[in-house]
């Protein structure tokens, strides 16, 4: 990705980190899962054009509840 990250691609980059910190506050048995299924969901729409900002900030939002939920300290595997 040449040159400066800007908006939205920022805020992606961002909750990735958010998504991988999480996986790796799990337990160390279990972080590859939540990092295999971390890369699987964001795989699915990497061909996602860059300009489609509605579908992106959608994403983003459906994303964070979905993080919301699988940081939780009684969940403990997701595969």
């Amino acid at each position: 990705m040449p040159g400066k990250l800007r908006g939205i691609q920022k805020d992606v980059i961002h909750f990735y980190r958010q998504c991988i910190r999480a996986a790796l506050r799990k337990p160390r048995n279990k972080q590859q899962h939540f990092v295999t299924y971390i890369h699987e969901e964001f795989d699915k729409y990497r061909d996602l054009p860059r300009k489609d900002f509605g579908t992106i900030e959608y994403l983003l939002r459906a994303g964070d509840k979905k993080l919301k939920m699988y940081s939780r300290p009684e969940l403990t595997d997701i595969h």
